[in-house]
């Protein structure tokens, strides 16, 4: 081999490399290590919520030493900062965290940009573009403008009553046709998107998040938000959901509403049903005490102690009231905030209202922790119910500590808001109220104003903050508002504590398959086995290096990626060494065998990688999140497995030859072990035909009868791992939560254990928000209480605990349109990698027969490993759901057939251009049989490899990797018995005769 110093040089340098860049992710696990042994010592486990403060400890440590020098490396000195940022990133399966895709609504932006038109015309083909979403693949603009122009007639986009507004003046003008309108707006569409873009990207860098990924994906609207690792699940998903609009509202005291909710409770006595009221209504004594406090509100009410209790409505709900002068009307339990709305805000009620309260809007507080009470407050509403201030004005907002130590947040506005603001507070002191601070409808705070008109829009909101909540308030206000809503399409949450076994699952799975490769190789090829896997180790210590060198994200898959990288990258091994023995039976010298060994396979050694490699590149482009990293784990591994075994193991070989050493490339028991094999592989194709005809016939049937247990990232749902302290009976629990009352329809599964669920749900599939998540959750909770022996639902739902062992592990949401998009982008990558093998076949082989081979081959591997699934999806012990991952074995799997199969076309063309004198079927067959060592050679290892996956690497897995088991014996299977006769029975006569010579 030429150029050895070269290869020296930079092996060493990729290597020092390697260990330079994974050096910072072993300090920053040290550093983390002892941020946690610090938070458990300071914070001892009999204390309430123990969980959520010790992270808050291990949060604050970890900030105090964020700029100072923790890694000293002689030459250069590093803070924490700078350790975490070079450190590996863990995805969201083994670290824990929020996974979510927002989709800014384009109808919002399109209604602004109109002024909130009434025009019929643009709001009906509003209507219509909205149709067209729920089963077409165009953004919503695009339907937008499909619509408007089946239904426009003479009305034109440049109509005044349309988007020839004052915002908009300059830009659009009356004259401009509908097509030079469009320019315009598909800019402002895209303006907004970015604006929202920046808009989270800005709320989530000031929320402290490590390795936070947010993407915009495409031209859709839709944003990528990763947050792996966050501590705070809730106060994280909270963040996210805010995307309403900041708005500040007049509120009134609420002592001017007393004798309204007294009408109110009276009205509603004749409308809610007495019966189930009554069935709420407290013990004796608790309806006295309540009378009490009742009365304390009314200030003037007369009470008979002879009187039979009656059902009040809402004095029932009631649990406290505001101070005097306050804008509290008051206090209910958290629970009952939607009755309560619901109560006041329905027709009757709001009829009692004096003409001077009319448009009032009912709102509830911001819930103090650790207590399940909330305020109701009262807001000055208009006609249009739009705010006189709203939150776009803020240009900076800052989180600071009064002078009594009290955490509060310093706001700064603009001239425009500025001046408003000097209104209301004006106002508001000379009438002694106070101004709401309001998000999603929610009063994040109501200060009064104490120092009279606040000139040049500086000012302070204080309130009972904790100082988390003074930040997350900060970061709002100084984020702004969106230009348009933010729904939550796809959402996953994954608990530390799954991560946590997600990382011991897949490092035990990894630790066994590298030893058992490591093992068997010695077996089979004696010394040269061991250089082997010494130039494998240098390959693993490389995909390390350059995973955390690119500061790609390291998944569950992206281990499974690597583990199935090691039994690949045996197959290059193998290659050389059948190669060098075939050189050596035919009496060659050892230094002569050896290079025609590693000359003679490189040809079969690129084509097989570079199959591979195209199926990992489409994957990688057609993937997401998790699927995304097994790509490039996948696509890395296939690039360093090329240099570790064409260079690394040629180097150790030679260098050991060139001593004297001797190498046989076996051992004793495996010197003679698939030599002179001549199977007539060809005589056997009509057997093969009918066994896999009658597979694919069974396949087909029962993808027609039973169908495919299709996950929620193709039909949409929602889905709950949940564990409990006992096994449970999954038939059991899917009739509790398809009850009417509970969900209607649900599907639980025994996950891994007996004693762990995954649920699965349409319930409000299309509604989004934290409302709706926390209805789901705790229908969950209640219905699942008789199974969960004790457990509380704060525990239930607390994703914060690392050891967690009951309760709720992970939630997944997927809404139907993005489930369509990711079935039509599965079916694309699949569709996509068969014709890019099929065009690099035609060029490598330049026979249209050998690529028809191929890819018949390969659509016989995906039915079968299809129809493998479907039969035995309903009793198999783990989860089969065909899902993302699912589309990753697929593609997988082609690439592994395919690999296979390119080897023993490259061997058929060499022995077509060597032995002109054999005919055609001979040529076949000794092909097959020459490369039937490395084929079951390489089967092998890779099974032995998977089948350690797929026993240890954890239940999130195990349906992944069980079809890449079946996928990888249909597809050696196919590689021999299909691929090659296919291509066989293509080639006419005159070619077989002309032995197909170019």
């Amino acid at each position: 081999m030429q150029n050895k110093g070269l290869v020296k040089l930079f092996a060493l340098l990729f290597g020092l490399v390697s260990i330079y860049q994974l050096s910072f992710t072993f300090k920053a696990n040290q550093i983390e290590k002892e941020a946690h042994e610090i938070a458990i010592n300071k914070v001892p486990s009999t204390e309430e919520n123990y969980h959520a403060k010790r992270t808050q400890e291990e949060a604050n440590y970890l900030q105090s030493i964020a700029t100072d020098t923790v890694y000293h490396m002689g030459v250069a000195k590093f803070t924490y900062t700078e350790v975490k940022q070079k450190a590996m990133n863990l995805g969201l399966d083994l670290k824990g965290g929020i996974n979510v895709i927002l989709q800014v609504s384009v109808k919002d932006i399109l209604k602004g940009l109109a002024n909130n038109t009434t025009d019929p015309t643009f709001n009906k083909a509003l209507e219509d573009a909205t149709e067209l979403q729920k089963n077409g693949q165009n953004t919503y603009l695009e339907d937008f403008f499909t619509a408007f122009d089946a239904i426009k007639g003479d009305t034109k986009l440049a109509s005044p009553d349309i988007f020839y507004t004052k915002a908009l003046d300059g830009e659009i003008d009356g004259g401009m046709s509908d097509d030079e309108v469009k320019v315009v707006i598909d800019r402002k569409i895209d303006e907004s998107i970015v604006s929202a873009f920046e808009v989270l990207r800005k709320r989530i860098d000031e929320f402290g998040v490590t390795s936070p990924n947010i993407q915009r994906l495409g031209t859709s609207g839709r944003i990528l938000v990763e947050l792996p690792g966050v501590k705070d699940v809730e106060r994280a998903t909270s963040l996210l959901q805010s995307t309403a609009q900041l708005e500040f509202w007049d509120a009134y005291k609420g002592e001017q509403f007393f004798p309204f909710l007294a009408q109110a409770n009276e009205v509603l006595k004749s409308v809610v049903d007495k019966k189930t009221e009554s069935a709420e209504a407290k013990s004796e004594d608790e309806e006295d005490a309540k009378s009490s406090q009742i009365d304390d509100l009314l200030g003037d009410a007369e009470t008979d102690s002879t009187a039979v209790a009656t059902v009040n409505p809402i004095f029932d709900l009631i649990r406290g009231q505001g101070y005097p002068g306050g804008p509290v009307i008051a206090k209910f339990e958290i629970k009952d905030k939607n009755k309560v709305l619901d109560y006041l805000n329905s027709k009757e009620v709001r009829a009692l209202l004096p003409s001077e309260q009319r448009y009032a809007r009912f709102a509830f507080g911001k819930p103090e922790k650790n207590s399940e009470l909330v305020d109701l407050y009262a807001l000055v509403g208009n006609r249009e119910n739009i705010p006189p201030l709203s939150g776009d004005v803020v240009t900076d907002a800052r989180n600071q500590f009064s002078a009594v130590g009290k955490s509060e947040v310093s706001m700064q506005m603009n001239a425009k808001g500025a001046k408003i603001w000097e209104e209301m507070t004006g106002n508001a002191y000379a009438q002694g109220s106070q101004i709401a601070i309001v998000l999603d409808n929610i009063v994040y705070s109501a200060p009064g104003v104490t120092t009279g008109p606040i000139a040049g829009g500086s000012s302070s909101i204080s309130g009972d903050f904790t100082l988390n909540e003074a930040i997350d308030l900060a970061n709002v206000l100084r984020a702004g508002k969106l230009p348009a809503s933010a729904d939550i399409i796809s959402s996953e949450v994954v608990g530390p504590s799954l991560g946590k076994e997600a990382i011991q699952s897949g490092t035990m799975s990894f630790m066994i398959a590298l030893a058992l490769v490591l093992l068997w190789m010695v077996f089979y090829y004696g010394k040269s086995g061991l250089f082997a896997d010494i130039a494998m180790l240098l390959n693993i210590l490389l995909i390390f290096g350059v995973l955390s060198g690119l500061g790609a994200v390291l998944t569950l898959p992206g281990i499974a990626g690597i583990v199935l990288t090691i039994g690949m990258s045996v197959d290059a091994n193998v290659l050389i060494f059948e190669r060098i023995r075939e050189e050596l039976s035919k009496g060659k010298g050892q230094a002569e065998a050896i290079k025609d060994g590693f000359g003679n396979a490189l040809s079969s050694i690129l084509d097989a990688n570079i199959t591979t490699g195209l199926t990992a590149l489409i994957l990688f482009v057609f993937g997401t999140g998790p699927i995304k990293g097994f790509a490039t784990t996948l696509l890395i591994g296939i690039a360093t497995s090329l240099f570790t075994a064409i260079f690394i193991t040629r180097l150790l070989i030679d260098w050991y030859a060139n001593r004297g050493g001797n190498l046989e490339f076996s051992t004793g028991l495996t010197k003679n072990l698939f030599r002179n094999i001549n199977i007539e592989f060809l005589k056997k194709r009509k057997i093969a035909y009918i066994i896999s005809g009658s597979l694919i016939v069974l396949s087909l049937g029962s993808l027609f009868t039973n169908g495919l247990d299709q996950g929620v990232d193709f039909v949409g749902g929602r889905t709950y791992q949940v564990r409990f302290a006992h096994a449970v009976s999954s038939s059991e629990i899917t009739d509790v939560l398809s009850d009417p009352a509970v969900f209607g329809s649900a599907d639980a599964k025994t996950f891994g254990s007996a004693n762990q669920l995954k649920i699965t749900t349409k319930y409000k599939v299309n509604e989004s928000g934290t409302k709706v998540d926390e209805e789901i959750r705790s229908k969950l909770y209640q219905a699942l209480v008789p199974y969960l022996e004790g457990t509380t639902y704060n525990d239930f739902i607390d994703l914060n605990d690392v050891n967690k062992q009951v309760g709720l592990l992970e939630t997944y949401k997927v809404s139907p349109t993005i489930a369509d998009d990711i079935k039509q982008a599965s079916l694309w990558a699949v569709l996509g990698s068969l014709i890019v093998v099929f065009l690099y076949i035609l060029f490598r082989f330049k026979k249209w027969q050998f690529s028809l081979g191929a890819v018949i081959a390969v659509f016989h591997d995906v039915l079968i490993v299809l129809g493998v699934f479907s039969l035995t999806y309903k009793f198999m012990p783990f989860n089969m759901e065909i899902n993302q991952a699912f589309i990753a074995a697929i593609l997988t799997v082609i690439g592994y057939s395919l690999n296979d199969t390119v080897v023993v076309f490259d061997r058929v063309r060499e022995y077509l251009n060597e032995h002109t004198a054999w005919n055609f079927d001979k040529v076949v067959d000794v092909s097959l049989s020459s490369t039937l060592s490395r084929t079951l050679n390489t089967s092998l290892t890779t099974l032995v490899v998977l089948l350690a996956i797929f026993i240890f690497g954890g239940d999130s897995i195990r349906g992944f990797m069980f079809a890449l088991i079946v996928g990888v014996i249909v597809g050696t299977y196919s590689s021999l018995f299909i691929a090659t006769p296919v291509m066989y029975e293509t080639v006419d006569k005159s070619e077989k005769r002309k032995k197909l010579n170019s």
